[in-house]
């Protein structure tokens, strides 16, 4: 098994967002962090919690299958989220509400009290490879590293991956900054919202929030680690 051909096997496409860098519109289809600028007529900003992200999918490059139901996803953040982190789900610190139509929403000014809010630019990618101690390596491919790791000296970082994406991403796989966490198959990881700079989000050192969907039992789970 060549490098080209493990790396076709691993490769997965995704959305990734950049923060900022163009002029906000506050209209349908534009992502944000830090704010949440729409919701139903009868949807209130839930008690204890802040507005961390908007994600529109409509129209998006690529929305990974678990999410295609789906036009927009509404993030919000319990307060004392930061006191449960070494839990292994943190879906109940969590407001996520899904939306399958736009037709009926109203425009909302919820913006988190500590998070600079910028709208989010989407962007395509057809090379998120899996972190090495993160899951998603298929076992028999697994293996094949580990042959060319200790018969040609192979580095999976060096030859293997050519880029990790620890941004706000849909798709692809987890940038686990540590070893991963796996809910199984049938609840993948469809996204994840990172520390960001320029946001002034950091989640406790440089951290990350993973949100995973089943879709048959339409539950959510949500994992955080951090270096």
């Amino acid at each position: 098994m060549t490098i080209k051909h493990i790396q076709a096997q691993l490769a997965k496409q995704a959305t990734i967002f950049q923060t900022g860098g163009i002029r906000p519109t506050h209209e349908l289809l534009e992502s944000w962090i830090g704010f949440v600028g729409w919701s139903l007529p009868e949807e209130h900003r839930p008690s204890g919690f802040q507005p961390l992200a908007t994600l529109f999918l409509k129209n998006l490059p690529y929305v990974p299958t678990a999410l295609k139901p789906f036009q927009l996803i509404t993030l919000f953040v319990h307060e004392s989220i930061l006191d449960h982190l070494m839990e292994d789900d943190l879906s109940p610190f969590f407001e996520i509400r899904t939306y399958t139509a736009l037709g009926n929403l109203v425009k909302r000014e919820w913006q988190h009290d500590h998070i600079r809010a910028f709208p989010l630019q989407p962007e395509l990618i057809s090379n998120d490879y899996p972190v090495w101690d993160g899951g998603g390596i298929p076992a028999q491919i697994e293996e094949e590293i580990l042959r060319l790791e200790q018969e040609e000296e192979l580095d999976y970082f060096d030859d293997i991956l050519e880029d990790l994406y620890p941004l706000h991403k849909i798709g692809g796989y987890p940038t686990y900054c540590q070893s991963g966490y796996d809910f199984g198959e049938h609840t993948p990881f469809v996204f994840q919202i990172t520390s960001d700079a320029k946001a002034q989000l950091n989640i406790v050192d440089n951290g990350n929030f993973y949100f995973f969907y089943n879709p048959t039992e339409q539950t959510w789970r949500v994992y955080c680690d951090f270096y």
